[in-house]
C-alpha cells in the first residue's frame, strides 16, 4: 500500500502525506485501473450475458433499439477500481474508510444479486423490493451503530440544520436508525435515477467531488473551526475515497457515454448510492446531501411504486 510507503520511507517528499496529493493519486489510479481493464471486463460480460439487460418498453423506440443487447453490471469495473485505489491510497487504519466501503461492497452485492437474476430471468423484476431493501437496512443500520461507536460526545448521535448552526436535534441511539434511512434512500435514489436514463454515473461524480471537499474540512480542526462546521476527527480520510470515486467513474463515463456500450446495473448504482449516503453520515451532513443529489432525490418521488426497487 502506498499510504506505508509514503508514511516510512525517508526518501518520498513531505507533501506525498498530505490529504489532496493522495486524493488525486487514488483519482489516477482509478481512471488508469478503468481504462486497463475496462474492455476486458465489457467483453466477458457480453460473451456470458448474450441478450443483455432486459430493457423497459414503455421508452422511446430508437432508445430501446440502441440498448437493446447491451451487457450490464459494468459497475464491477467501477467496483473494482474504487477499492484497489482506495486500499492504495487510503490510510488501512481509518476505520470510517472500512465502513464506508463496507457499505459500498454490501450494497453493490445486493445490486449485483438482483442483476443477476434480471439477466438470467430475463425480466425487470429481479430481487423482490421488500428483501432487498430489508437487506440495505440491515447493512446500513450496523455501518450506522459502527458511526455512532465511533463518536466521542453527544453531537454524534445529533442532527444539524444547515444554515442553522444552533439548532441541532439529538436522537440519541436512534440515530443510527435515521442514518441507515439516509443510506438506504441514498442508494436507492441514484438506482432509481440510473435505471431511467443510464447516465447516473456524471451525478455521481459531481456529489463524490462535494462530499470530498466537505470530507476534507469536516476532518480538519483548523478548518471546520474557522468555517464554523462541525468538526469529525479522521473523516478527512474518506476524500480518498472519493477521489477514487471520481476516477473510476471517469473511466466507466468512457464506455457509458454515448453510444453507450454498458451499464453499470444496480451493481454499480446501489453501491455508489449507498457510498454517497453512508459519508454524508459519516461527516454529519445528512440533510446537505438533499441538497448535493437533489436530482436524485426529484427522480425518486417521481417514479411510481410498481417500478421503484
Amino acid at each position: 500500500m502506498f499510504y506505508w510507503l509514503i508514511e516510512h520511507s525517508n526518501t518520498v517528499p513531505a507533501f506525498a502525506r498530505f490529504i489532496t496529493f493522495r486524493s488525486g493519486g487514488a483519482m489516477v489510479t482509478g481512471a488508469l485501473f478503468v481504462f486497463l481493464f475496462g474492455p476486458w471486463i465489457i467483453d466477458r460480460l457480453r460473451l456470458r450475458q448474450r441478450k443483455g439487460q432486459p430493457i423497459r418498453t414503455d421508452g422511446p423506440a430508437a432508445h430501446i433499439i440502441a440498448r437493446k443487447g447491451m451487457p450490464t453490471i459494468s459497475g464491477l469495473m467501477i467496483l473494482s477500481g474504487l477499492v484497489v485505489s482506495t486500499l492504495l491510497w487510503a490510510n488501512p487504519l481509518n476505520p470510517y474508510v472500512w465502513i464506508v466501503l463496507a457499505v459500498t461492497l454490501g450494497f453493490g452485492f445486493v445490486g449485483f444479486y438482483n442483476d443477476y437474476l434480471t439477466i438470467t430471468k430475463q425480466t425487470r423484476s429481479g430481487v423482490a423490493g421488500r428483501f432487498g431493501l430489508a437487506i440495505q437496512g440491515v447493512i446500513a443500520l450496523i455501518a450506522c451503530y459502527a458511526l455512532v461507536r465511533l463518536g466521542r460526545d453527544v453531537t454524534y448521535t445529533s442532527l444539524g440544520v444547515p444554515f442553522l448552526k444552533d439548532v441541532v436535534v439529538n436522537f440519541g441511539w436512534f440515530f443510527a436508525i435515521f442514518g441507515a434511512l439516509v443510506i438506504v434512500g441514498a442508494g436507492n435514489a441514484v438506482n432509481l435515477t440510473d435505471g431511467l436514463d443510464g447516465l447516473a454515473i456524471v451525478l455521481v461524480m459531481i456529489a463524490g467531488l462535494s462530499l470530498s471537499m466537505i470530507a476534507y474540512l469536516t476532518g480538519n480542526a483548523v478548518l471546520s473551526d474557522y468555517l464554523q462546521m462541525r468538526y469529525v476527527a479522521g473523516t478527512s480520510e474518506l476524500a480518498v475515497l472519493c477521489g477514487a470515486v471520481l476516477g473510476a467513474g471517469l473511466g466507466f463515463l468512457w464506455f457509458n457515454a454515448p453510444p453507450a456500450s454498458t451499464f453499470m446495473g444496480d451493481t454499480g448504482s446501489l453501491a455508489l448510492g449507498g457510498m454517497l449516503g453512508a459519508i454524508a453520515v459519516a461527516v454529519k451532513h445528512e440533510m446537505l446531501l438533499a441538497v448535493i443529489v437533489g436530482l436524485f432525490v426529484l427522480q425518486a418521488v417521481s417514479v411510481p411504486r410498481n417500478r421503484a426497487y
